[in-house]
C-alpha cells in the first residue's frame, strides 16, 4: 500500500516523472555531509568497535583540533560517542558510532545512492530528451534558437 506522500507525489508529476522536492534530497544531512565529518562518519562505521582518536586522526588527514571541533558536532547531533580511558597509564581516547549515528549514516548513504542515480540517469537521457525540446547546444556550439546566455 503506498503511503500519503507517495500518492500525493504521483498526482503531481509531470511527463518526466519528476514531482515537487524530487530532487530535494532532504536526508543529506548538513551535520553529515561535510567533507570531514564525511570521512569520519566512514571510518567509524567500518569500524564497529570505534577508533582511538589518533587513528581516527591519521585515517582522516586531520589536525588534533579540527578532529576534536567535528567530533563535538557529531557527538551534538547523536551521531558519535567518544570515551576516554587509560593503556599503561597513558590517556586514550575511543570515538564510535552510536546506535542513532549508525542508523543516521545509512540513511544517508540511501540518499546519496539516490543522488547518483539520478546523475547517471541524466547523463544517459538522449539529447532528444532535453527539456528545450532540441539538443543542446555545446558552449561552443550554435546557439539555440529564442536563448541568449543570462
Amino acid at each position: 500500500m503506498k503511503s500519503t506522500d507517495e500518492t500525493n507525489a504521483e498526482s503531481h508529476q509531470d511527463d518526466q516523472g519528476d514531482f515537487p522536492g524530487r530532487f530535494a534530497y532532504e536526508g543529506l544531512e548538513r551535520a553529515i555531509h561535510e567533507k570531514a565529518r564525511l570521512g569520519i562518519m566512514t571510518s567509524l562505521v567500518a569500524h564497529k568497535e570505534g577508533l582511538l582518536f589518533n587513528d581516527l586522526k591519521q585515517l582522516c588527514s586531520l589536525t588534533d583540533g579540527n578532529l576534536s571541533r567535528h567530533l563535538k558536532v557529531l557527538q551534538e547531533e547523536g551521531l558519535v560517542e567518544v570515551w576516554k580511558g587509560f593503556n599503561h597509564k597513558r590517556p586514550q581516547t575511543l570515538c564510535r558510532l552510536t546506535l542513532e549515528g549508525r542508523r543516521r549514516f545509512v540513511e544517508y548513504v540511501g540518499v546519496l545512492e539516490r543522488v547518483i542515480t539520478d546523475a547517471a540517469r541524466a547523463t544517459l537521457t538522449s539529447d532528444a530528451d532535453s527539456p528545450f525540446g532540441q539538443k543542446l547546444p555545446s558552449p561552443v556550439g550554435p546557439k539555440l534558437q529564442g536563448w541568449s546566455p543570462a
